[in-house]
C-alpha cells in the first residue's frame, strides 16, 4: 500500500515552512520562490504539493492589508502549492537572534494570542478549497517557567474564544478549521495525557470537537519516552483527533554521561533535556545547560529537544528517536499531514551542517515517505 502526497486520499508529506527565515510577509515570499519552488520541484513535480506555512504575527498584520493574502494566494497557486496547515506557534523572530523561552509569547494569556490566531485563520479559510479542512498550530497555553495558576482560567477562556471563531469562520465559509496545540517540553502541556486533559477542560460538552486537534510534535513526544502505540490510542480513547504531524527527531543518549552533548549547547533555542532513571521516573531541564550545570547521576538515559534530520540514526556520540518516527509514522490518520520540521539547519554543529537546505529538505521528505509506505506494507494499524 502506498499513499498520495497531492491532494488525493493519502498521507500528504511537507515540511514546515519556519526552516526558512522570514518574518516580513516579502521575506516569506522570497524564501518559498528560492527554495520551496525546489523542494516541489523535486518531491511533486507532476502534483501540486502541500505547504505547512509559517506566517509571524507581523506577516499576518501585512495579510490584512488590501488583498495581499488573495494575491499570495495566487501565487501560490500558479506555482503549484496547496496549503493545509499554518504554523501560528512562533509569533516573533525565529531565526538569527536568541529566541529561548519568548517562542512561547504571547502565550494565551495574552488578547494578541487570540487575534493573531483569528487573522490567520481568515487567511487559511480564503486559501482552501470549498468543503476544504485547515489547522493552525498553536502554543500550548504557555511555558510553565511564570505562569501561575491563577492565570490559566485567562488563558483557557481565550483558546474557548479562539474555538468558537473557528466554528463561526467554518459554518460562514464552508471551510472546517481546526486550533491543533502542540504539546512542547518545559510548557503547561507537554504530554499526551496532559493534552488530553486540557481538551476535556477546554470543551467538556464536546461543542468545539471539530475545531480542536493536536500538532503531534514526534521530537516532543518521544523526548517524554512515550511509546507510540500508547500515545495514539490515548487521543483515540478520548476521541480527539490528529489535525497534522510535525515530523523530527531528537538526540538519545544511553548512559548518564551528558557531557558528550555539550557541543550542542548554543544560544538561540531552548533545548530542554529529560532524564530517565533506571527506575523509570524522569527528570526534566528546560534547557541543556542546567541539565548539564545539575550534574545528574543514576541516569539511564536521556533525550534532549534538538531538531535533527529525520534520515540521521546516529552521531559519533549517541543516536537518536528515530526509531521513534519509524514506529509512529504509519499509523497516523491517512488524511493528517505530515510535515518535517528539521528547523535547526543554522545552529547544528558545523559537521551536521548542510550548504543545501532545499536538497536536504528533499532527502527528509523522501525518508519520511519510505518510512511510512514500509510500516504500512508491513501491517501497522493506522490510529
Amino acid at each position: 500500500m502506498t499513499a498520495t502526497d497531492g491532494r488525493g486520499a493519502g498521507h500528504p508529506v511537507t515540511y514546515c515552512t519556519n526552516i526558512h527565515p522570514g518574518e516580513t510577509l516579502d521575506e516569506v515570499r522570497r524564501g518559498l520562490a528560492a527554495q520551496a519552488t525546489r523542494v516541489k520541484a523535486a518531491c511533486s513535480p507532476d502534483a501540486p504539493f502541500p505547504l505547512g506555512l509559517r506566517l509571524s504575527g507581523r506577516a499576518s498584520l501585512e495579510l490584512e492589508a488590501g488583498d495581499a493574502a488573495a494575491r499570495l494566494g495566487d501565487w501560490l497557486a500558479e506555482n503549484g502549492f496547496y496549503v493545509p496547515t499554518v504554523n501560528a506557534f512562533p509569533y516573533g523572530r525565529f531565526h538569527h537572534a536568541p529566541v529561548k523561552e519568548a517562542v512561547y509569547l504571547p502565550d494565551w494569556r495574552d488578547p494578541e494570542r487570540l487575534a493573531y490566531t483569528l487573522r490567520l485563520a481568515r487567511v487559511l479559510a480564503c486559501w482552501l478549497p470549498e468543503g476544504g479542512t485547515g489547522s493552525l498550530s498553536t502554543v500550548p497555553v504557555g511555558f510553565r517557567r511564570g505562569f501561575p495558576e491563577a492565570d490559566l482560567p485567562a488563558a483557557l477562556a481565550n483558546m474557548r474564544l479562539a474555538l468558537a471563531g473557528l466554528r463561526d469562520l467554518g459554518e460562514e465559509t464552508g471551510r472546517c478549521l481546526r486550533l491543533a496545540v502542540e504539546p512542547e517540553p518545559g510548557c503547561l502541556v507537554e504530554t499526551t495525557p496532559q493534552f488530553v486533559d486540557l481538551c476535556h477542560r477546554l470543551d467538556p460538552r464536546g461543542q468545539f470537537r471539530e475545531q480542536l486537534g493536536i500538532c503531534y510534535d514526534c521530537c516532543h513526544q518521544a523526548l517524554q519516552f512515550e511509546d507510540p502505540g500508547t500515545s495514539l490510542a490515548q487521543l483515540a480513547a478520548a476521541g480527539l483527533r490528529v489535525a497534522h504531524v510535525q515530523v523530527s527527531s531528537a538526540l538519545h543518549l544511553d548512559g548518564g554521561d551528558l557531557t558528550r552533548l555539550a557541543r550542542f549547547v548554543e544560544p538561540v533555542y531552548l533545548h530542554q533535556a529529560v532524564a530517565r532513571r533506571p527506575n523509570g521516573t524522569l527528570v526534566r531541564f528546560d534547557d541543556l545547560q542546567e541539565a548539564l550545570d545539575a550534574g545528574l547521576t543514576d541516569v539511564a538515559s536521556w533525550r534532549v529537544h534538538f531538531h535533527l534530520p529525520v534520515f540521521v540514526p546516529q552521531l559519533p556520540e549517541c543516536g537518536t528517536t528515530q526509531p521513534f518516527l519509524t514506529a509512529i509514522l504509519p499509523r497516523f490518520p491517512a488524511d493528517a499531514p505530515l510535515e518535517v520540521e528539521t528547523y535547526t539547519w543554522g545552529i547544528l554543529p558545523d559537521d551536521l551542517k548542510t550548504t543545501d537546505v532545499a536538497a536536504s529538505i528533499c532527502r527528509e521528505i523522501g525518508w519520511v515517505r519510505q518510512a511510512r509506505d514500509a510500516g504500512l506494507d508491513a501491517g501497522a494499524t493506522p490510529y
